[in-house]
């Protein structure tokens, strides 16, 4: 593409790109330390099913890149999907060094993981019965990697067409290590709130509340957009952000059913469970804009299906199918009202209703897997109150209240320290020209508006 004069002169400091490859080489050399297995019956069942669990888990990230790509204006499209590809390798390598042992190393006061696993140490072939054992460590290991990757990316959809890159970066490893590492710990890694009880099957508190509130404080630190709300686009791309939607539906049941781990009846009731609840919410989300809108709309079909999608997550492993039906109508209510009504009344600019959708949903999740739970599903976990066990319920409120407090405060403060080293967020002659020209120089279109 042939760049004006003026775009060329601009170019960004290479200080930085090149400090970055200096701590990935010096992270490489880190993570070359041998690696011991343990030894344990393997099963191939198993293996290949997390493995595969494992693979579709990565495919919901260029799902999520159409997703978002095709709901912003097409002059910042190739920013979001940069956004979310990068994560898929800067992320990678802070899991393998450091960000598996501070989530699955041994328990250290039921906060963070000790250093048992750093740089791939002791995670070997062989399996680990601390966390499986038929499959080998490895694959638990890359498949919890995979929510890794996209839990930060579930963030960009908050501060899409004004952050800087450099800045989005160095706020997504910091906020890895010191956010998501610690609470992923908590509740999957022998952390305090695992051992209170807490039930997440597959992340809704772990991923996506905990992504949820670190989007609404940046959409908060940010601020708005300068057309919000006054001059607001729809998306440049429709058809681009229904792709989306079916790569996350489908890679969904990689992300829910391959929770349990194992090629078995729960693998089952999650995959169906995972599938009930979206058709619900999706349906749902699409009879509300009908009923108060006239009018059927695409958008929000496939937004009534991600928060379906959101919603099953935590409870995938502990409810029947009757229950997810009620999680996905619930789903589609609760995120539609804050969509449509409660952002505008509180008037945050939260670009494509990351908080609205991933924060919402998975709070009501949660909550909802304190009310639908039943031991007849997964005897491993606990009934919930509409099953006699009102406790559970308050537990969920728990780790749900925990997980926002905590993520939504260092959010705020990891994006004002980055904030005082280099540029938070583009200035208005390159959030009028675009991101993809002015971060990137390159655009996915010829012509831009």
């Amino acid at each position: 593409m042939n760049i004006p004069a003026v775009h060329r002169a601009a170019r960004p400091s290479r200080i930085f790109p090149f400090a970055l490859f200096l701590v990935f080489l010096a992270s490489v050399i880190l993570a070359t330390v041998a690696s011991a297995g343990e030894t344990a019956a393997i099963d191939s069942g198993d293996t290949a099913w997390v493995l595969m669990s494992a693979a579709l888990v990565l495919l919901m990230i260029p799902g999520l890149a159409f997703f978002y790509g095709g709901l912003v204006r097409k002059k910042n499209v190739l920013s979001i999907l940069m956004q979310c590809f990068m994560l898929m390798g800067v992320i990678t390598i802070q899991w393998i060094v450091v960000g598996y042992t501070l989530s699955f190393g041994t328990d250290i006061g039921g906060v963070i993981g000790g250093m048992d696993f750093f740089g791939m140490r002791n995670v070997g072939i062989g399996a680990n019965p601390a966390f499986s054992e038929t499959i080998p460590h490895q694959a638990f290991m890359i498949f919890q990697a995979m929510f890794a990757i996209i839990t930060p990316a579930l963030i960009v959809g908050a501060f899409a067409e004004r952050m800087k890159f450099a800045a989005f970066l160095v706020f997504s490893v910091l906020w890895s290590t010191l956010v998501y590492d610690p609470v992923c710990h908590w509740v999957w890694g022998g952390g305090f709130l695992g051992g209170d009880g807490a039930l997440d099957f597959a992340g809704g508190t772990v991923v996506h509340v905990n992504a949820g509130a670190a989007a609404l404080a940046a959409a908060l630190v940010l601020g708005k957009r300068k057309t919000y709300p006054e001059k607001t686009s729809p998306p440049h791309n429709l058809p681009f952000a229904v792709l989306g939607a079916g790569l996350l539906w489908f890679g969904w049941f990689g992300f829910n059913a391959g929770s349990a781990l194992s090629a078995g009846t729960l693998a089952a009731n999650a995959f169906v469970v995972t599938h009930v609840a979206t058709a619900a919410a999706g349906l749902t989300w699409a009879l509300l804009d009908w009923l108060i809108h006239t009018r059927p709309t695409v958008l929000g079909l496939i937004t009534g299906i991600i928060a379906g999608l959101v919603a099953i997550t935590p409870a995938a492993g502990f409810v029947n199918i009757m229950g997810s039906v009620w999680i996905g109508i619930g789903s589609s209510a609760i995120c539609y009202f804050m969509v449509m009504y409660v952002k505008e009344k509180l008037g945050y600019d939260d670009s494509l209703d990351a908080f609205g959708v991933h924060g919402m949903g998975g709070i009501w999740g949660a909550l909802a897997t304190g009310l639908f739970a039943t031991t007849a599903v997964n005897a491993d976990g606990a009934d919930g109150l509409f099953y006699g066990n009102a406790g559970q319920f308050l537990i969920q409120i728990k780790a749900v209240v925990v997980t926002m407090v905590y993520s939504f405060v260092v959010s705020v403060l990891l994006l004002k320290l980055v904030g005082l080293f280099m540029p938070l967020r583009a200035d208005d002659k390159e959030e009028r020209i675009g991101l993809d020209v002015t971060e990137h120089r390159e655009a996915g279109y010829t012509l831009i508006d």
